[in-house]
């Protein structure tokens, strides 16, 4: 009986480790190790689009910005600057940027600042 070859991705894959944490699903490697999507710019229409949110987050307010049009490292680095410029904590969340409070129209002027096109997304 001759063994069937399964590739990692077809098996589901690991997703999260208690060891090294978040996997990337095409490699199998841990997100920080991953040689695959690093240089990969995300596929939209490239509007960061900015928005309010504070459902589902026990009342608590974080602006949002998805969108941005940048690969996984380009985008930790301006996470750490908009945290910077709104003096609070934040993270990167499956390319997601959330900062903690309300700060759209602060972060609105500084995208547009750094020459992205951005634009306040209802909600």
């Amino acid at each position: 009986m001759a063994k069937k070859a399964t590739s990692f991705a077809s098996l589901g894959g690991l997703v999260y480790s208690t060891d090294s944490g978040r996997h990337c699903p095409d490699c199998g490697k841990p997100v920080d190790d991953c040689v695959c999507s690093k240089a990969v710019i995300p596929e939209g229409d490239g509007i960061a689009r900015v928005r309010r949110e504070s459902k589902g987050r026990g009342g608590k307010t974080v602006t949002t910005i998805t969108g941005v049009p940048l690969p996984l490292e380009a985008l930790k680095e301006l996470v750490s600057t908009l945290k910077r410029r709104c003096g609070t904590g934040g993270a990167l969340k499956d390319g997601i940027i959330e900062i903690q409070g309300d700060h759209v129209e602060l972060l609105l002027g500084e995208l547009i600042r750094q020459g992205f096109k951005a634009k306040k997304s209802g909600g």
